[in-house]
């Protein structure tokens, strides 16, 4: 059985759990004055805020933020929940990691480039051996470490 074979059982799948999730959403009659939402009300409310959203703009029985709270720990729940799931700093420093660990992954790579063909240019200047081989071999050398290190850069970049 497949999903693609059955569109109406995915679709029926996804509304049962958005009124599952709308159930348990701000606004509900379970929050009076007497009995305020508190703060594990407030996570919950701040981990559902978006889908609570969407449901909010074409439902007025649902609300992003359940006024009959108790203050600050309910408003520190929901900061929380909000920050844990749609946006912290850990997706940017997760970038940053995945980042750097590219930026050594082509640094080695073109390292190991860069060995490979002054070892070749090296033995094409052994194979002459004189002098004046030698002295065209170290600015041969210098030459294409020096195009191959700005190539490899401005290959990169495009990235």
């Amino acid at each position: 059985m497949k999903l693609n074979d059955y569109p109406w059982l995915s679709l029926s799948v996804i509304i049962v759990f958005l009124l599952l999730l709308s159930s348990c959403a701000a606004g509900n009659s379970q929050f009076t004055q007497e009995a305020p939402a508190g703060f594990w009300y407030g996570l919950w409310h701040g981990i559902i805020s978006f889908i609570t959203l969407i449901i909010h703009i074409f439902s007025d029985n649902v609300f992003v933020y359940e006024t009959n709270n108790t203050g600050g720990w309910y408003d520190f729940g929901f900061l929380l929940g909000v920050v844990g799931i749609w946006g912290s700093g850990s997706h940017a420093t997760y970038k940053s990691k995945a980042r750097k660990q590219r930026d050594k992954e082509w640094e080695e790579i073109g390292d190991k480039v860069e060995i490979k063909v002054m070892r070749k240019l090296k033995e094409w200047a052994d194979e002459n051996g004189d002098a004046e081989s030698v002295k065209d071999w170290n600015e041969i050398g210098e030459k294409v470490e020096k195009k191959l290190k700005r190539k490899i850069r401005e290959w990169a970049e495009k990235e």
